[in-house]
């Protein structure tokens, strides 16, 4: 069996915890500051929703399909960072209930 061209053979390494309250990703960033620019995005993404809805309503010049897009991926968004949080909630609670 071949390796596929371009791919490693070896699977990638997880990156080094930099300390137990300061854990990194790949990038150097905070893990909180992760989380708190994908709940701005979040946040962004329902405002231009919520805007675009008021266009269409008020008879602006836009078009109804952008207006459902952005609509769609306002709720994809949403439902995405409401998982992260049960699986975050989940961890914790898991964590928390291992006896030491």
């Amino acid at each position: 069996m071949t390796p596929i061209t371009g791919l490693p053979l070896t699977p990638p390494q997880a990156p080094a915890l930099a300390g137990p309250l300061a854990p990194q990703n790949a990038g150097g960033q905070p893990f909180k500051n992760i989380l708190l620019e994908a709940l701005n995005q979040v946040n962004t993404m329902q405002s231009q929703a919520n805007e675009a809805v008021q266009q269409l309503v008020t008879g602006g010049d836009v078009n109804p399909a952008e207006v459902l897009t952005s609509l769609q991926k306002a709720d994809i968004s949403f439902r995405m960072m409401l998982q992260i949080r049960n699986k975050l909630v989940q961890a914790y609670q898991e964590v928390n209930n291992i006896r030491i």
